[in-house]
């Protein structure tokens, strides 16, 4: 049972008190145009590509409608308004639904012939075997974390390594679970590097002090911290799992979003499988979704999870805790199924999805590129390299008495600066202090998804903002 003291605890800074107040704002400017010097909120403090103008991809889109209205793939004007192959996808997703019913329940795991070819994609992408068994489908990432963590904790002495800064669906869940979250700190100074020195330190003190450490949580791409991890840190994290009995909970929702030509995403199940590790030596839980990467289908809530190494008997309960939910939303299933089997070569689709993909990602890399040289242009302020995922998380060099004023509201600094950015030009970020980070250190997550085409006006106000802070309180 969750209790009161327990959902008190738990905190979801990417929705927070910021948040609410530029919703406040947003009723006043439609209530009373003209009343702030910013004419729009810029909603940058989440991953929600397609509410700041991203379009969603047709081929999906296609596949989708034909599904949720079958009649269409019967009408002469069919093969003029959708292309072959998200006809021909369409029947073979149909033909997978009993009754041929997207608005039916599914299996508690997922319609079985979608999880074949979520199995397939992963097999094709990772050069191993993947089993439909494995995969438990959900209404995007979040409910396999909570699902996950429901598992693991059994009290406030069950711990999750977890990585500072992290995204607070960890700490949220750890926290509504009733367990402890045992930190590790990520490098700043080497690029937001994972140092398992650092993990087995952390670890060790928290076992020292009688918590039943249970598995580490390894965001890549990171988020919020946009780092791509090496292949042979990877190697070190599966070995160090291993060797201290760890479940393995990788994040790997950003998989797609890689904006550097010197590292690629190999999923732990990869690296795992490429060390000669099988079923009996790793717990491994990897989590997809389809709101992130090109596709950005936030809303649709689709996603899942792919469990490895467990017994038949906690397997069984992975079940139960799936079967109480009934099943997740089928267009969510469909989706999902798509992003990991996209259209081929020699589909008629693949060269205007291809285009697609294509002129997503490379205009995500622009601006992540152009608010990074932004950032680093402001005084006091510094920030690494975006190598993946969907943010920017800059360090705030913040003046003394900037400090003192947030102090003297009650404010973290950084939450303080985030206000003022906020009321000065409409632009909403997330304090670093809702995610963690070293103390007497401030940041903020600000997400690289405004349109092309808005990005020098809001590096513009930006600036002048920044310029307006330090003025007002240089020391």
């Amino acid at each position: 049972m969750i209790s009161r003291i327990v959902v008190l605890k738990c905190e979801y800074a990417v929705r927070g008190e910021i948040v609410s107040h530029a919703q406040r704002l947003q009723q006043e400017l439609q209530t009373k145009p003209g009343s702030y010097p910013f004419d729009e909120i810029l909603y940058c403090n989440i991953g929600n590509p397609q509410s700041l103008g991203q379009q969603p991809v047709t081929f999906f889109r296609e596949v989708l409608a034909l599904c949720d209205h079958p009649s269409i793939l019967d009408k002469s004007e069919a093969h003029a308004l959708f292309s072959s192959d998200a006809i021909a996808r369409a029947r073979q997703i149909l033909d997978l639904i009993p009754g041929r019913a997207t608005g039916a329940y599914s299996h508690s795991q997922g319609i079985k012939g979608l999880r074949d070819a979520i199995a397939a994609g992963i097999a094709a992408r990772d050069g191993f075997p993947a089993n439909a068994d494995d995969i438990f489908l959900t209404d995007g990432a979040s409910p396999a974390v909570h699902m996950m963590m429901q598992l693991l904790i059994r009290s406030e002495k069950d711990g999750i390594l977890c990585p500072i800064p992290q995204y607070p669906l960890y700490s949220a869940s750890i926290a509504l679970h009733g367990g402890s979250l045992v930190p590790y700190y990520l490098d700043e100074a080497a690029g937001w590097g994972l140092e398992i020195s650092v993990v087995k330190k952390q670890l060790e003190d928290a076992r020292s002090k009688g918590i039943a450490v249970r598995a580490i949580v390894v965001i890549n791409p990171g988020n919020p911290t946009g780092q791509v991890l090496a292949e042979g840190n990877q190697r070190e994290i599966v070995q160090f799992c291993k060797k201290e009995g760890l479940v393995l909970l990788a994040d790997e929702v950003y998989q797609e979003n890689i904006y550097v030509e010197n590292k690629k995403f190999n999923s732990f199940k990869k690296i795992a499988r490429s060390m000669g590790y099988g079923e009996k030596d790793l717990s491994l839980v990897s989590f997809q979704s389809v709101s992130k990467g090109y596709y950005g289908e936030c809303g649709k809530r689709g996603g899942y999870m792919e469990i490895t190494g467990f017994s038949a008997d906690v397997r069984e309960q992975i079940y139960k805790l799936a079967s109480v939910n009934l099943c997740s939303n089928i267009s969510g299933q469909i989706l999902a199924s798509l992003v990991m089997n996209t259209p081929k070569v020699g589909d008629e689709s693949y060269e205007s999805f291809t285009a697609e993909k294509n002129g997503i990602l490379s205009s995500l890399a622009r601006r992540a590129k152009a608010l990074e040289d932004a950032f680093n242009s402001l005084e006091g302020v510094t920030c690494n390299k975006a190598e993946g995922a969907m943010y920017l998380f800059p360090r705030l060099h913040l003046p003394q008495k900037a400090i003192e004023a947030a102090n003297a509201v009650n404010a973290a600094p950084d939450a303080f600066y985030a206000r003022r950015l906020l009321d000065a030009t409409g632009i909403v970020v997330v304090p670093g202090s809702g995610f963690g980070q070293v103390p007497g250190t401030w940041h903020f997550r600000c997400t690289i998804l405004p349109q092309e085409n808005k990005i020098p006006a809001i590096i513009a106000r930006l600036k002048a903002f920044h310029e307006s802070f330090l003025g007002e309180f240089r020391d």
